[in-house]
């Protein structure tokens, strides 16, 4: 894990923009804030930077099950994690007490994020008013803007037209933007001819400027590089390679226009200070995360999201894209529209919203139909901050899945690992599970690789901060220090290089008419947490004039029905305790009971019953060194439901259960407290085959207007990773 970052600090006061900061920033807050929908007096009144003061603080979790609980209180999590710390980001006063209710402790590293804002923004210019052209590949010197990306996207395609072309994703945006995306690779005009694809996306979280930045500037170096660099002129003759760069265009330019700061000296008159203000911070939705939906399954008119400022920092409103993919959807780790009973969770409001279903969001739906329409053999899906390269699975091998047994690792994880620490042997970034920073579901990969078996990260990027100081995305492209010359570039191009290997992937190859249409196909259930979704993949080439193909495909057995070693859980414990209560006050009334667990357990697990249909809730609580309680679960079913808590990786030491009476009228209560072993087991696998179809077109005779027929044929195809299937298709394309 990452080691425990120092604070950030704010250089020597006098900086030339910073002069009046507290007033600045309560007129930055109040105006943008107060002209919204559904803005409070709070928020307007002369205390907003009491109110909306945002902080990045260290959070203790000395353990896992503190991660869960961490998890369940509604707060906007970072991507930043160690060993006994999870990184917050504190929008509000009221963010703050809800720690403290909940017996969390914290180090501030980072004061005051505006204040921070507008330091960076000095030390951006700083460094553009010392360099010509940065070294990155494009040369930039600071953040792009929206319309930059568009820009810089639109120019290498002018440029380079024989192996760059942009292209826009299916769907337009919740506020009328349309993403696009680049392809790169040689003769990238022609038909599809069999060559994997390498995927490469930025900003699905729109506060996370250096991921953006990070595929731009590789999509610029492999554009500017063919033909010039022998490594990438090989590999872009094998790959086609995807950018899409800002997969979130309304939540970004909402977050980078707001994370700018508006030069004011034209107002002087106006500024309460007399002048001695140049500048105002405009925070409102510099750390958004989401994108702007406002109602689930309803539109907003174009250009309206900058009106839907409801919280601070406008971190609550829309869902994170992160957690709607279709990979075990609603599953641990995502927020639902209504927090369950007990929970402190914000609904439709937390930072990790699913939204409505899988795939709700047009953003989710225009990656799924790229990764359905090619075979996409390597995914990188960029983030910040946290310097980790991330795999699946998003939840711990132990958690007990839809299907009634634990999860269990990815049948690819040997593999997986080995790759990602080739990736980090040059970014110096820590190679681990996704669950191992905090549980997550919905996630880009996790969809990706269970629907495909193509292999998919998250890249992590950065130390410390959602969007650092210019510099240092440079130095994170690039390298620096031991890893100088190497960077994400190099982790990048590794990750090409996998793409490409075909002792990774499978490969049909043979020989068919030429001008046939191969496509590849298969329907099947993608499993949510709750149920599951139809889902599909279809892709295709067009066999060339010579009448040969080799077509680079995933394998088609999804890992999803590949045989897994799984840690299943004994029948009966083999250790525990039960307890007899009797009666208690209700809504006020609790007793606590105390088990020692002298072992340490997979699971351990309490169960809380009682003779009467309505209500008791349970929570169960650790003793830490110092003998205070810390709650390691708790359950508040709906009156009628019994309570159960299961504490996953239980140490052994002393624990607390506490009953609470919500509203019963039982004279008794029974807990049964139960310690659980795991063996490890192998379950049952399947293969899956592809549907293959020939079709092919010809012309009819004697007709003015010569209209093609078609002719298709179809077979099953089974084809493993790391096997060439050779085959001869002319009897089937007639």
């Amino acid at each position: 894990m990452t080691r425990r970052p120092r604070p950030v600090r704010s250089s020597s006061p006098g900086r030339r923009r910073v002069a009046g900061l507290a007033t600045l920033a309560a007129l930055a807050v109040a105006a943008p804030m107060a002209a919204t929908v559904g803005a409070t007096s709070a928020v307007a009144a002369p205390s907003a930077p009491s109110v909306f003061a945002p902080q990045l603080v260290l959070v203790d979790t000395p353990d896992r099950s503190d991660r869960l609980r961490l998890q369940k209180l509604g707060l906007d999590l970072t991507e930043h994690a160690g060993r006994d710390y999870i990184e917050v980001l504190l929008h509000s006063t009221a963010d703050r007490d809800v720690l403290r209710e909940h017996g969390f402790t914290y180090d501030v590293r980072i004061a005051n994020l505006v204040e921070r804002g507008v330091e960076i923004a000095e030390l951006n210019e700083a460094y553009a008013a010392s360099v010509d052209v940065s070294p990155l590949p494009s040369g930039r010197d600071t953040y792009r803007t929206l319309a930059d990306y568009d820009a810089d996207m639109t120019a290498l395609a002018g440029k380079y037209p024989g192996h760059v072309r942009m292209f826009d994703l299916a769907n337009p945006t919740l506020d009328g933007n349309t993403v696009h995306a680049v392809e790169i690779g040689a003769d990238v005009d022609r038909k599809a001819s069999g060559k994997p694809t390498f995927l490469l996306m930025g900003l699905h979280h729109a506060r996370e400027w250096p991921s953006g930045e990070l595929a731009m500037e590789f999509a610029t170096d492999l554009a500017t590089s063919f033909g010039k660099d022998k490594q990438i002129t090989r590999m872009l003759k094998k790959a086609r390679v995807l950018v899409v760069p800002v997969v979130n265009p309304d939540g970004f330019d909402l977050s980078r226009t707001d994370g700018e700061y508006v030069d004011l000296r034209a107002l002087n008159g106006a500024d309460p200070l007399g002048g001695t203000g140049s500048v105002l911070a405009t925070p409102g939705q510099a750390y958004k995360r989401k994108n702007c939906r406002v109602i689930d399954g309803q539109d907003i008119p174009d250009g309206s999201c900058r009106a839907t400022l409801t919280s601070p920092g406008g971190f609550g409103l829309g869902v994170d894209l992160n957690r709607n993919y279709g990979g075990f959807w609603g599953g641990p780790g995502a927020a639902g529209p209504v927090p369950p009973p007990g929970e402190v969770e914000a609904g439709v409001l937390d930072p990790t919203y699913r939204g409505a279903s899988a795939f709700s969001e047009p953003e989710t739906q225009n990656i799924q139909t790229l990764v359905r329409e090619r075979q996409v053999t390597m995914m990188i899906s960029n983030h910040t901050f946290s310097n980790l390269v991330l795999r699946p699975n998003g939840v711990a091998p132990t958690t007990i899945g839809p299907d009634g047994d634990p999860v269990g690792n990815a049948p690819d994880e040997k593999a997986l690992k080995a790759l990602g620490a080739e990736m980090t042997k040059q970014n110096g970034y820590t190679n681990q599970n996704s669950w191992q920073l905090y549980d997550t579901t919905g996630t880009t990969e996790d969809w990706s690789y269970n629907a495909t078996a193509g292999f998919g990260y998250t890249f992590e990027i950065g130390p410390n901060e959602f969007h650092p100081p210019f510099p240092e995305v440079v130095d994170e492209y690039l390298g620096a220090g031991d890893y100088q010359g190497r960077g994400n570039r190099a982790a990048y191009l590794i990750a090409l290089q996998h793409a490409i290997d075909t002792s990774q992937h499978g490969v049909l190859k043979g020989k068919a008419p030429k001008g046939a249409v191969l496509r590849l196909s298969k329907q099947f259930e993608s499993p949510t947490w709750e149920s599951s979704f139809d889902d599909f993949l279809d892709s295709s080439i067009t066999v060339g004039r010579k009448g040969r193909f080799s077509w680079v495909v995933n394998p088609s057995t999804r890992p999803l029905m590949e045989s897994r070693v799984i840690d299943r859980l004994a029948d009966e414990p083999f250790a525990g305790e039960t307890f007899e209560g009797g009666p208690t006050e209700p809504v006020i009334g609790s007793v606590d009971h105390e088990y020692v667990a002298t072992r340490d357990s997979a699971v351990l697990r309490v169960n809380l019953d009682w003779p009467t249909p309505d209500d008791f809730d349970l929570t169960v609580y650790r003793k830490d060194a110092s003998g205070e309680l810390v709650e390691v679960g708790s359950s508040g079913n709906a009156p009628g439901a019994k309570e159960e808590v299961q504490v996953p990786d239980a140490p052994a030491g002393t624990y607390v259960i506490r009953v609470l009476n919500y509203a019963s009228v039982s004279p008794t209560y029974t807990v049964e407290v139960g310690q659980f072993k795991a063996t490890q087991a192998q379950t049952e696998g399947g293969r899956e085959s592809y549907t293959l179809t020939c079709e092919t077109k010809g012309r009819t005779t004697g007709a003015a207007s010569a209209k093609p027929k078609s002719g298709s044929a179809a077979k099953k195809i089974f084809i493993d990773r790391g096997q060439v299937k050779k085959m001869n298709l002319k009897r089937l394309c007639r």
